[in-house]
């Protein structure tokens, strides 16, 4: 039986194996062991690469076989989702508060033990975001964080990791302006990961690696947006989902 590649703890970033030797059970499994520095985590998502695992674990980095994507003007917005933001129900901000978005998405769910955004994880990822690799988004009410979400940029490509709500379409609403702010930028691609039905009702498909894998060479080296992320002021008064 095929296992996953072994990364030795002082490896160079650079040592992955191809994408298309992950495993196809448990589906993706590409590699095990290494560590969280920023260059790793660069190379990892330049190569179509995640790491995910739980506290009890060592570092699991993984590339499946069908990539969850969203293109940006597939986005879904239902009815509903449409009134909730015309009221203005929710404050929406970018980069306000990194650390507080994570450690939020790293809250247990309901019927899940543990979590995978440990502890070196949530400062792995804010060292990517001092770098101004990594990005947050997130919807306040009343002066409280009750939503929103992170994930890493590079070139026209936006990777989501995770999102987190504690009041009704509040991570949804975060997420419809990140998506419309990223449409004006000119980003091609928002990676998902793995299928959710959330993530497939807001317009999400999935691909194949290959794919994914062509997509992401021509994407991630395109120019990004840098510097601290703002929405444009006149985002949600001049889209689409305003009108009546």
């Amino acid at each position: 039986m095929r296992r996953p590649y072994w990364i030795p703890q002082h490896a160079s970033p650079f040592d992955f194996p191809n994408i298309d030797s992950a495993l196809a059970h448990p589906d993706g499994l590409l590699a095990i062991g290494g560590d969280l520095s920023l260059s790793r985590l660069i190379i990892a998502y330049r190569r179509g690469i995640f790491p995910w695992y739980s506290e009890d674990q060592p570092i699991l980095w993984w590339s499946p076989s069908q990539r969850m994507v969203l293109y940006p003007d597939a986005l879904k917005i239902s009815r509903s989702l449409k009134k909730t933001i015309r009221k203005q129900i929710f404050t929406i901000t970018l980069d306000q508060n990194f650390r507080q978005v994570m450690q939020a998405c790293a809250e247990p769910r309901v019927h899940q033990k543990g979590t995978w955004i440990t502890a070196d994880m949530i400062d792995a990822y804010c060292r990517l975001h001092e770098y101004e690799f990594a990005h947050s988004v997130e919807a306040w009410h009343d002066g409280q964080l009750v939503g929103g979400l992170y994930g890493v940029a590079m070139g026209k490509i936006f990777f989501g990791e995770s999102m987190f709500c504690r009041m009704t379409d509040a991570s949804k609403v975060a997420f419809t302006h990140l998506v419309l702010q990223l449409q004006r930028w000119g980003f091609k691609l928002i990676d998902c990961q793995v299928y959710t039905n959330h993530l497939n009702s807001l317009g999400a498909q999935e691909i194949p690696r290959k794919q994914f894998r062509l997509l992401l060479e021509h994407l991630s080296e395109m120019p990004s947006y840098t510097g601290s992320w703002k929405f444009d002021e006149d985002l949600i008064q001049t889209a689409f989902i305003l009108e009546t």
